[in-house]
């Protein structure tokens, strides 16, 4: 690990002012990620900036009938957060799916937005990637690429992003707010996260001082219609092979409004809005959920060992959507 200097933000304007006059320097709040980075050699800062300090800890309503997140909440209080679980309980699930006790009680949500892939290549400095090293080639592309993804990729990346969080925060279309030296502003999350394409070692649209202070979820959480499917080698702590975030608002057998947001299969959560507004006035059937799967994968392109993923996520669509609109009975 290389040596770096400390410091503790007293305020966000101090954290976004230390951000922006060293640009090798990294925010740290429960560093589930950073540290093992830091660790590997992947991560090099010169400066950690502590903003665990920072009054970003709450989880309030908003005046449109919302709920903000602050950034420095932990996975684990958000998800068992009363009014999380009573009117989002899709992002509940997906938080409680992710990971283990021990690290959701550490990690902030903040801090899952920033998360970077766990590419094998990615975490091995002995080997070519794009992502780590821009120009250097992607060695996942003709290695061992099981885990990697089947859409929204490049010829210069096939990572995939981690987060069972920002499936569902897609999903529920959230909105980010950050603050930076220009101001306060807010990123909807389908535009938070990017696709690879030449410029893979970019994984946001945050710009480099900015900071994030809060997750915004709107005033609809599909809370009687939803469903998260993670299916993965081992039930706990392990990474998706496929995720499924079904949101459904129904009147009798009938589809008003359908999301679907899959984790596991590209460098950000993945939505295909013509997609899913198939099912908007049609009936909840299995032969609806099959159309709809085979649009979302459609463009879909294996890597050799990851090519079975493509079935496997029609599947795990077809049957987070049967699970979704199926709950009032299951209730």
């Amino acid at each position: 690990m290389n040596s770096f200097s400390y410091t503790r933000a007293g305020d966000v304007a101090g954290a976004v002012n230390e951000a922006a006059t060293n640009r090798a320097a990294k925010f740290i709040a429960g560093g589930t990620n950073l540290i093992d980075l830091m660790k590997e050699n992947v991560a090099r800062p010169t400066r950690l900036i502590d903003i665990t300090r920072l009054p970003l800890n709450r989880i309030e309503n908003t005046h449109d009938g919302g709920l903000r997140l602050g950034a420095l909440v932990t996975n684990a209080d958000t998800a068992y957060n009363e009014q999380v679980e009573k009117r989002y309980p899709l992002l509940s699930r997906a938080i409680l799916s992710g990971a283990s006790p021990q690290l959701r009680n550490m990690a902030t949500n903040g801090g899952n937005l920033l998360q970077r892939t766990r590419c094998y290549y990615f975490y091995d400095t002995a080997t070519p990637c794009n992502k780590r090293e821009p120009g250097a080639g992607c060695s996942a592309i003709e290695g061992f690429n099981r885990m990697h993804a089947v859409l929204g990729t490049s010829d210069k990346c096939i990572a995939v992003h981690p987060s069972d969080m920002c499936v569902a925060l897609a999903a529920l279309e959230a909105v980010v707010r950050v603050s930076g030296k220009s101001g306060d502003r807010t990123i909807p999350l389908a535009d938070f996260h990017r696709l690879p394409g030449s410029t893979p070692d970019i994984d946001t649209n945050l710009g480099e001082d900015e900071i994030i202070t809060a997750i915004d979820l709107p005033p609809k959480g599909f809370a009687d219609h939803y469903a998260y499917l993670k299916v993965r080698d081992r039930k706990s702590y392990a990474f998706a092979l496929v995720s499924v975030a079904a949101a459904l608002e129904t009147s009798g057998d009938t589809i008003k409004e359908a999301r679907l947001v899959l984790g596991g299969v590209a460098h950000k959560p993945w939505r295909n809005t013509e997609a899913e507004a198939l099912l908007n006035g049609k009936a909840a059937t299995r032969v609806n959920f099959q159309v709809v799967a085979e649009a979302i994968m459609r463009d879909a392109k294996g890597f050799g060992h990851n090519t079975f993923k493509i079935e496997l996520a029609k599947r795990a669509i077809v049957r987070a959507l049967k699970h979704a609109a199926q709950m009032e009975t299951r209730r």
